[in-house]
């Protein structure tokens, strides 16, 4: 894919100091230290490093060192590539299922401001829902094993809470002798995961509520009195919840691909930024609404900022969660069951962490593997750099 022609990181170097300067009322460490971290990813600041490979010894030039922010659109492509290596590890054989869990508009401002306790509580009722409905003998009558991943944000970067479950299509009996597949075309009927989704969330909810969990600032902070968050629960039951279900997508060959659309994204992809001019940021996003169209949407820089600003995370959050027969305390033992049932071959073994590290990239004489043989500070970047003539960016 080549290089886009305009960054998030463009944006924040022209307009990050004054955007911090009139918004440090609710910018928090957190923020800034994302918005630092983008700004000198792949920079002179960071320092640098030379690539050799280890076949015919080639040297790359100096490149840039990474900021390696969860949150930066530039640094994901290594973690996912490593991520789903991983992962290759654990598919079966059968078709597998994507279901999407989202909170409720109504919910949205409680989450941004209890994004740890409540994105928490999203993992762990929708979570709660696939298991408990799979494990009903009228739907499925089986464990199942699934992996999670949270996506706060829609197409024009509003906040949007959901969780995306890529799930085998079936699971292991009760006495794990044998693999149970689906009856069901979308696996589980949607609308009973809807319904068991809400009432395990709003449970959830209650509890957070009666142990003091919850920051009510501004327009929440009528919550805090009974009658009031009492009335609001209530009218969490007034609607439906959606949950989306896709039919089976394929088996194991197709699995890793499609999981690379969900795993290690950022708010916006470097690559949707379309122009910045004016003090406007224009992009494009998929307008749902019209089956998918691309449209254009143009912001203010300043609240383009504020946008992807409010899909940081939580220090430490695991945005990306296993379950069932797939958790890691239980993987090892019933992933070996599954495959027994389905008469698997087992796979290979992954490479222990003795092994070479997979490179992120092949030497373009030979096609060995290219791995870091120099690293540099900013000053010896500076000035092996400044030896060669090389235009510098030390941003």
């Amino acid at each position: 894919m080549t290089r886009p022609s305009l960054e998030v990181a463009d944006i924040i170097r022209a307009v990050g100091k004054r955007f911090i300067e009139k918004n440090r009322s609710w910018l928090t460490g957190l923020h800034l230290k994302v918005l630092t971290a983008i700004e000198r990813c792949r920079t002179a600041a960071l320092g640098g490093h030379r690539d050799r490979c280890t076949r015919c010894g080639y040297q790359s030039a100096i490149s840039y060192n990474s900021c390696r922010n969860r949150h930066c659109p530039k640094c994901q492509v290594g973690a996912r590539n490593q991520w789903l290596a991983a992962r290759s590890q654990d598919l079966l054989p059968v078709p597998y299922v994507h279901v999407v869990f989202t909170l409720p508009q109504e919910l949205e401002p409680l989450a941004y401001h209890n994004k740890r306790v409540l994105y928490d509580l999203l993992f762990q009722a929708s979570a709660a829902t696939l298991l408990q409905v799979a494990a009903d003998p009228k739907h499925l009558g089986a464990e199942i094993g699934f992996l999670s991943v949270l996506h706060t944000w829609g197409q024009t970067l509003q906040h949007h809470p959901h969780v995306h479950c890529v799930i085998p299509a079936g699971g292991l009996s009760p006495d794990h002798t044998r693999w149970v597949h689906p009856r069901c075309a979308f696996f589980l009927p949607v609308k009973v995961l809807g319904r068991v989704f809400r009432g395990k969330f709003v449970a959830g909810l209650k509890r957070a509520w009666q142990r003091n969990e919850l920051c009510l600032p501004g327009s929440l902070k009528a919550f805090a009195q009974q009658k009031a968050f009492q009335s609001f629960i209530r009218s969490l039951f007034r609607k439906d919840w959606v949950v989306y279900a896709k039919p089976p997508f394929g088996g194991p060959q197709y699995v890793l691909q499609y999981l690379a659309r969900y795993t290690h994204r950022v708010a916006i992809s470097n690559h949707r930024l379309i122009s910045f001019a004016d003090d406007k940021v224009t992009f494009r996003w998929k307008n749902y609404k019209r089956d998918g169209r691309q449209s254009i949407m143009t912001l203010a820089a300043d609240e383009f900022l504020r946008r992807f600003l409010q899909h940081t995370l939580p220090r430490h959050f695991v945005r990306i969660r296993a379950f069932g027969f797939l958790a890691n305390r239980r993987r090892a033992q019933l992933l070996p069951l599954c495959r027994q049932a389905l008469a698997a071959v087992t796979p290979a073994p992954a490479p222990t962490p003795t092994s070479p590290v997979v490179p992120l990239w092949r030497c373009p004489q030979c096609g060995g593997a290219m791995v870091a043989a120099e690293r540099f500070t900013q000053q010896e970047l500076l000035w092996q750099l400044s030896r060669q003539g090389v235009a510098i960016d030390s941003s």
